[in-house]
């Protein structure tokens, strides 16, 4: 009975992931299709809420802060191994859910911004911080940094605990 509720959990836990990686991409490529309908590139900044967030369009061939401008192919191939890396944890490993699902936001930022420079040679990044000078981003980089950092912080808490679970094994 207990490996039926091991690969049940671990089927949700699949399941989940992907579920999460899709709708971010949905989330992502839907707000860049409609910025691309709506704003002509290069176009003077917005307020989208005043003094805090801009609508600004741009086309980025590079990543973060334009870093590796030109270098598309490399970042789709960051991207694809970064999205099986996290798919293999999910499937090789029997995580907690909220971990399961900040790596499918990593993952649906990623093939998110990949989808971009495969079909546009370069991404669409369009939020502007008001009140800070900061590069412009968009939605998948929003997924991509938070899920990170997030999936960072609850790997650490889950290695620890499975090293607290095998010392408590030992013990007894």
């Amino acid at each position: 009975m207990r490996a039926r509720e091991e690969l049940s959990h671990k089927g949700m836990g699949i399941i989940a992931f992907w579920l999460t990686a899709i709708t971010v991409v949905l989330l992502d490529q839907a707000s860049k299709v409609a910025v691309r309908h709506l704003m002509p590139l290069d176009s003077p900044h917005r307020p989208l809420i005043p003094g805090v967030l801009d609508l600004a369009r741009i086309e980025n061939t590079g990543a973060a802060f334009s870093i590796g401008e030109g270098g598309s192919w490399i970042f789709v191939i960051c991207a694809a191994v970064a999205f099986c890396v996290a798919l293999g944890m999910v499937w090789l490993n029997d995580l907690p859910m909220p971990l399961v699902l900040s790596l499918g936001c990593v993952a649906g930022g990623g093939m998110g911004n990949m989808i971009d420079r495969l079909a546009w040679g370069s991404v669409t990044d369009f939020l502007a911080t008001a009140f800070i000078d900061f590069p412009v981003f968009n939605v998948a980089d929003i997924f991509v940094t938070c899920g990170v950092a997030v999936s960072l912080l609850l790997y650490l808490r889950w290695e620890a605990a499975q090293g607290r679970d095998e010392q408590a094994g030992d013990g007894e």
